[in-house]
């Protein structure tokens, strides 16, 4: 098959604005540039987005932008009905056959190409393929012009907003939260438009379609049997003689790939028909397996199909990347929250709610690669993908199977606008019922061969209506092989004589499960026992009395970005920080602006039971100040989240997944990167938190703990613990040698005693580090600022006047526009006395450097060493190199001021870090840049302001930046 993917070339207009019918447009009138009324359109995407990026109204995502943009239910829907154009060649020979196929409209269309008209029935998330043959200019250019209409019901917004607007939406089969929810203003079309991919697809006569792959395991996963199941339609009037092939490659190294397996079946398929063919199994002896992230490789095979018709040739092909795994599932006797087992392995989820990339469905897989990133670099293991938002795309799918991320998807099913809700929602869910299953139906068929995607849930904190959910468990109902997690007494060999081929069900290899808060998820009978949603005093996470049931689908807290976000996404009446009012109980009440209002801010406080956490740090003095104090509390606030949730691992709990990882905008709350793809300092306490090996602290029990997530035992490990005060003395360092940590299991090592021993400091540090005791090589590093019980943290405010020396050693690799660097950063504080010195150890490189043996630092500057670049700066004080962040930036010394100069996205492999004196990190970092822009990297801290001394200004190409 060859394929041309339509994404490029379309303009767009309303269609009330236009005065030709669409067989004018596809014959004598069509549009030729973007002049009025047409402009040029973004496809995939909505018609929000086209209008958006023609700057007819403003951007929704900036400040109020979105109150002055008018909406569908004050509009009427003609308003966001759209004529989409563009014109594409297609050359045809011989036998060839054109299909013309859209992955998804929202919500119907009429399709004019060529002068001839076609329908596309309703439904968000079905896909559609025609025929178009015999209307195809094969020697000129082909026009095709499209009519979108919206959502039949748009419904309206209640003045109040809430969940789901007036729920109108819930009785079409298309995304819930377009009209707004506590976290999200409405999205004014509804998501109207040509949202997902467009294309052409030439094939001789016979069309391969949807193939089904499914493996199956024997003999402790040392043998694989790949089942394959697929579709074949004949579209010629004359039998067809086929010889079909199917064969699996695996990557060796680079472009150089290794056939593993070959069948080839010939067969003969009348004319004008489709018949299901199953081929006969591939089988594999000790393959690579596919693990998630952090339980090993996430190894995959590209499995090809084709098929060759007598006298024709290749006729049709078909190529997918498949891993080779099994996921099973069952309710846990210990816990009472679901457990899933991978290839044999139980799996402790640690993961995040997602509802898509971005609100105006400006999907991208250069976007989506960058998303899925992140979650692995948290250290994640699944996501989410929430009822009220998308299926997500193939795109989306073939990352997590790319970074070993599984996949929880929903289907388009809310209790907030399907079942309950003031007035009461849809009892009945969508009025198409038939429509919900076809759409179901194909939304299976697209996504089952992802090795990623770990289970079906009916819908967000509610069950699909009975007959739909009848339906979805019998078409999602399990083949005998994959029915039960333990491997006892199952079958040895081919599994198809005894129980049915599995590539013959539907999924047949996932569970099925019917609501959010069902069968193992919270409470597991549909009360809603999710949440909290707000801050919470870090300590509380590991406290038995925090949650009672063993897995915690949706648990949320805050969402600050960094003040550059908010100076990028909003007007400067959105800079004002909120006012902090003191009620007469003596809470204190944060109270936003109304733009942060607008975004859905979420305070750092909760009446009655949370103290304010920015204030703990002090006065808060502007936007930069706000912004980094909440990003102390955010770090802290995540990592004890999950540290608590691990404290727990199957003793209590079995998985959780925060309330949410990112916003499809410019929220506010529940996120771990902005919408502009910069990170939180969560970020990096999840990352932290979630290592598959980890050492963390109590903060109940104040018992240091060793996770161990995997499947290996350690064993010859030692634990450094070393307290260090604002004076930059270590009034508390001890190693305990010899310990082992048993696999899968949370082991006590020894209680932290500094808060109860003699004169304590009220404000301190601890690190922690786990290492190996052969070769001295960090395991897991983990640093906390703590205080004393009852107190806070307001003696880390003088701290920042503290100048502490740094020696930053640079490596650069420059690949085109890409760029890799790392970042040797080092605390070259003296040793405050030889009684209380530590050797401290490389977390990269595992090389012990002894504390204090720099000389002292008169000035900021930068030198070449062994093709190295070094840069040292000034300091005279001992200390803690505190909360020091790295972020790239466009250099241009033209900027104006406040104009935002970051390059995003970037990976790094940790920040938001601190170091004490003598040790070393190095940080890695990526990213890529535009043409003609020269890239910077910035360091700053909590006491690296940038004011007492020259920012960290390292020009990548080789010159300091003053």
């Amino acid at each position: 098959m060859t394929k041309t993917t339509l994404d490029s070339g379309w303009l767009a207009a309303r269609s009330t604005e236009v005065h030709f019918s669409g067989a004018q447009l596809t014959t004598t009138h069509p549009p030729s540039a973007p002049t009025q009324p047409w402009m040029e359109a973004i496809v995939p995407g909505t018609v929000l987005a086209t209008l958006v990026k023609n700057k007819v109204v403003p951007d929704p995502f900036y400040g109020l932008g979105n109150e002055a943009i008018l909406d569908i239910a004050d509009s009427g829907k003609e308003y966001y009905t759209f004529w989409f154009f563009t014109t594409f060649q297609c050359k045809l020979s011989g036998n060839q056959l054109c299909d013309l196929n859209f992955r998804g409209i929202n919500y119907s269309a009429d399709v004019y190409l060529n002068g001839h008209k076609m329908v596309l029935p309703k439904g968000m998330f079905r896909r559609h393929s025609l025929e178009v043959t015999n209307i195809i200019h094969s020697d000129s250019s082909n026009l095709l012009a499209v009519l979108v209409h919206p959502p039949d019901h748009p419904g309206s917004i209640p003045p109040q907003g809430g969940q789901g607007g007036d729920h109108e939406i819930g009785k079409d089969v298309a995304t819930q939260y377009v009209q707004g929810w506590d976290w999200m203003t409405p999205i004014r079309d509804r998501n109207t438009g040509i949202w997902d991919e467009v294309s052409i697809s030439i094939t001789g006569p016979v069309k391969i379609i949807d193939p089904h792959l499914v493996s199956s395991f024997f003999d402790n996963y040392k043998r694989v049997y790949i089942h394959t199941t697929t579709e074949l339609e004949n579209r010629s009037s004359w039998t067809a003689e086929c010889s079909l092939s199917i064969h699996a490659t695996t990557e060796l190294e680079g472009s150089i790939h290794l056939v593993e397996q070959l069948q080839t079946q010939n067969l003969s398929i009348p004319a004008r028909s489709r018949v299901q063919y199953t081929f006969p199994e591939l089988f594999f002896y000790k393959p690579n397996l596919w693990w998630p992230n952090g339980m090993g490789k996430q190894s995959l095979y590209n499995v090809i199909i084709n098929i060759d018709v007598k006298g024709y040739g290749e006729s049709d092909s078909w190529s997918h990347y498949f891993g080779l795994r099994k996921i099973e599932s069952h309710i846990d006797d210990a816990t009472g929250g679901r457990l899933f087992k991978v290839n044999g392995q139980p799996i402790f989820i640690r993961g995040g709610n997602w509802i898509l990339s971005d609100g105006l469905l400006r999907l991208s897989k250069k976007r989506y690669e960058t998303d899925i990133k992140f979650h692995a670099d948290m250290n994640f293991n699944m996501i989410r993908c929430w009822g009220g938002g998308l299926a997500e795309r193939p795109e989306f799918y073939h990352y997590c199977d790319y970074y070993g991320i599984l996949v929880w998807q929903e289907f388009w099913i809310t209790g907030d606008v399907d079942g309950r809700g003031v007035p009461i929602s849809n009892l009945n869910g969508p009025l198409d019922h038939d429509l919900f299953l076809f759409c179901a139906r194909d939304t299976v068929k697209l996504l089952r061969n992802h090795p990623s995607l770990a289970l079906w849930v009916g819908g967000n904190e509610q069950t699909p209506p009975d007959d739909i959910n009848a339906a979805l468990k019998n078409d999602l109902k399990l083949h005998p092989y994959f029915d039960h997690a333990e491997e006892k007494g199952k079958p040895i060999g081919d599994v198809s004589p005894r129980l049915g081929d599995p590539s013959q069900y539907l999924d047949g290899t996932r569970i099925y499960v019917q609501g959010s808060l069902w069968d193992g998820f919270a409470d597991g009978k549909g009360n809603f026992t999710d949440g909290p949603y707000e801050i919470q005093n870090p300590e509380d996470f590991f406290k038995d009395s925090f949650y009672k049931y063993g897995f915690n689908p949706e648990v949320g807290s805050v969402g600050m970005p960094v003040a550059a976000t908010i100076r990028a996404t909003m007007p400067s009446e959105g800079w004002q920080i909120p006012l902090f009012r003191k009620l007469s109980n003596g809470y204190v009440e944060e109270v936003p602006n109304p733009i942060w209002k607008y975004h859905k801010y979420i305070p750092y406080s909760k009446p009655d039971k949370v103290q304010d956490q920015i204030l703990l740090y002090g006065d808060v003095e502007d936007l930069d100040d706000f912004c980094l104090k909440a990003q102390l509390v955010s770090y802290i606030q995540y990592r004890a989240l999950l540290e608590g949730w691990t404290s727990h691992m199957w003793k209590k709990f079995t998985g959780v997944l925060i309330w949410k990882t990112q916003n499809p905008w410019t929220g506010l709350r529940g996120q771990f990167y902005d919408h502009l793809l910069d990170q939180t300092a969560g970020f990096y306490g999840c990352r932290c938190a979630a290592e598959p090996i980890h050492v963390q602290l109590n903060l109940a029990s104040y018992f240091i703990e060793v996770v161990n997530t995997t499947s290996v035992e350690l064993s010859n490990v030692a634990l450094e613990v070393s307290v260090w005060d604002l004076e930059g003395t270590c009034p508390h360092n001890k190693v305990h040698e010899n310990l082992t940590a048993l696999p899968k299991t949370v082991t006590p090592i020894v209680e932290m005693n500094y808060p109860k021993s003699k004169n304590p400091k009220p404000v301190y540090f601890l690190l922690l580090k786990l290492y190996n005791m052969s070769d001295n090589k960090i395991l897991s590093r983990n640093f906390y600022w703590l205080h004393l019980p009852g107190g806070d943290y307001k003696l880390l405010e003088p701290y920042r006047k503290k100048k502490i020396p740094l020696k930053i050693t640079s490596e650069v690799f420059i690949q085109g526009s890409s760029y890799k660097l790392r970042m040797h950063v080092q605390n070259t504080s003296k040793k405050p006395d030889s009684k209380n010195s530590l050797e401290t150890v490389d977390s990269v490189t595992g090389k012990e450097h002894e504390v204090g043996w720099f000389k002292r630092i008169h000035k900021c500057f930068a030198r070449k060493s062994n093709g190295l670049k070094v840069y040292e700066i000034n300091g005279q004080d001992i200390g803690v190199a505190f909360f020091l962040h790295f972020s790239v930036h466009a250099s241009n010394r033209d900027h104006k001021e406040c104009e935002d100069t970051r390059i995003l996205p970037v990976h790094y492999s940790d920040n938001y870090f601190s170091l004490v004196p003598g040790e070393t990190m190095t940080i890695k970092i990526s990213f890529e840049v535009s043409p003609g822009v020269s890239p910077q990297v910035t360091l700053h801290g909590w006491n690296y302001d940038g004011q007492s001394i020259h920012e960290v200004l390292c020009d990548v190409t080789g010159n300091l930046v003053n």
